[in-house]
């Protein structure tokens, strides 16, 4: 199981992201436990300067924008 989390202090970008990891998961088939981070200081924490950050098991692997579908599956496979 994968530990996700999306840092953003609760946008629509945030949300978005938050809503397609979980669709790519399901589709997937991988098991998840997405949690999403809005305090600023948690997010400061994780060195994220432009949100939506994405967290998986403990390791930063987006800031800023929205990622992409074939993005999101890269990281739900490794």
């Amino acid at each position: 199981m994968k530990n996700i989390k999306v840092l953003g202090t609760g946008c629509k970008n945030c949300d978005t992201t938050a809503n397609l990891i979980k669709l790519a998961a399901e589709q997937a088939g991988a098991e998840i436990k997405l949690e999403k981070v809005t305090d600023m200081t948690q997010i400061m924490g994780f060195g994220v300067m432009s949100t939506p950050g994405v967290v998986i098991d403990g390791t930063v692997v987006h800031a800023g924008g929205i990622p992409g579908p074939d993005v999101i599956r890269q990281w739900l496979s490794e």
